[in-house]
Formats: structure tokens, C-alpha cells, sequence
């Protein structure tokens, strides 16, 4: 007897239900602060990147919708990195900062597969919605926890990269590079991650019982 079929949407419904959400607490926060510092300086980069994440945050209180726990995560981190930048007065520490806090986040993941909670399901669900079949298989399991496995050392790589950048390169110099060798390795781990996820699914939908 084969188990009941098991499926994920298809990868384009996935994309549309993930795109949104990234945009919003990834992308567009970083878009901002570029686009205002080559525009109106550093400092007010920093206050027009505060106030976008916080703006997002709010919207959703208001509206009573859920906050995802990457945005609080993100307007945590850039008020820190925010008040340490102001401090200083360096662009260096402003992209220094999130770089140890990646280190911390990778520790952090490491110390989940530890838990027997890895962070990439909890994160996972954030963005797109997967039945509680998927979740509790033990195939699935396991692939979260190698994927949290994945992604901590990614993390630990993509921080090692900028930090050096950081420290050795000019402001044009270090976003130009940076962003190609990131988007590189990240690139190539979110596809990895989806493909193999796949794989898994067909795999659970053939397996006997």
C-alpha cells in the first residue's frame, strides 16, 4: 500500500506567494536605503530604512494580519544597526553589523537542528502555506534539517565574503562585489533547496508503507 499522495503546489504558485513577502522585508528596505543614501546621504539612509520596516510592521498591527517573524526580525536589526551607525559615523559599520549578526544567526540554526526544531521550516512557513501530512513526515523532517544544515554554513560563507569586502574595499567597490558573490552563493542554495524539496515529495508519494 502507497501512502495518500502528498503534494506541493506548483513552483510558480509557490514564487507568487513568497515574492510579496520578500519584497517587502528583504528587498525594498535595502532598495531604500541605497536609493536615499546616492540620493540624500548616509544618515538619511539609515532613517528612511527605519522607517520603511517600521511602516510595514504597523501596516500589518493595524490591518490585524500576520507579522512575519522575519520582519520582526528585521526591524530588530536595523534599529541596532541604525543607533551603532549613527554612533560611529562609518558606513563600514553599518554593513559590518549584520554580518555578525548572520554569524549569530547561523549559530543559531545549528543550535536548532541541535532542538530538533530546524529554523528553515519555521521560516518556510512564513512565506508559503504546507499541510501538516508534509510537515510530519519523517522524510520532510529530515530534509529541514539538512537544508537548516545548508543554510547555516551559507550563511557563515556569505558573512566571511562581506566582512572581508568590508574591510578591504570602497563603498562602490564592496556593493558591486558583494552582491554578485552573494547572490552567487545564495542563488545557487535556494535552488538547490527547492529542487531537492521536490524530490523529496515525489520520493514520499511513491514510498510504501
Amino acid at each position: 500500500m502507497n501512502h495518500p499522495p502528498v503534494t506541493l503546489p506548483r513552483l510558480t504558485t509557490l514564487l507568487r506567494q513568497a515574492a510579496p513577502r520578500l519584497l517587502e522585508g528583504v528587498v525594498a528596505p535595502l532598495a531604500v536605503f541605497y536609493s536615499v543614501m546616492a540620493l540624500l546621504g548616509f544618515e538619511l539612509a539609515l532613517v528612511a530604512s527605519i522607517t520603511w520596516v517600521y511602516l510595514c510592521v504597523g501596516v500589518r498591527l493595524v490591518r490585524r494580519t500576520k507579522v512575519p517573524a522575519t520582519m520582526f526580525l528585521a526591524a530588530t536589526a536595523v534599529t541596532i544597526r541604525a543607533l551603532v551607525s549613527f554612533f560611529f559615523g562609518s558606513w563600514q559599520s553599518f554593513f559590518i553589523q549584520p554580518e555578525l549578526g548572520t554569524i549569530c544567526l547561523s549559530l543559531i540554526f545549528l543550535a536548532s537542528i541541535r532542538l530538533n526544531k530546524p529554523m528553515v521550516q519555521k521560516l518556510t512557513l512564513d512565506y508559503i502555506h504546507l499541510p501538516q501530512a508534509v510537515l510530519k513526515h519523517e522524510r520532510v523532517r529530515r530534509f529541514f534539517v539538512r537544508i537548516t544544515l545548508l543554510w547555516a554554513f551559507v550563511m557563515l560563507t556569505n558573512s566571511a565574503v562581506s566582512i572581508y569586502l568590508v574591510l578591504h574595499e570602497t563603498l562602490g567597490g564592496y556593493m558591486l562585489i558583494r552582491t554578485s558573490v552573494v547572490a552567487l552563493i545564495s542563488g545557487s542554495a535556494i535552488t538547490f533547496s527547492i529542487v531537492a524539496f521536490k524530490r523529496v515529495l515525489r520520493r514520499l508519494h511513491h514510498a510504501p508503507a
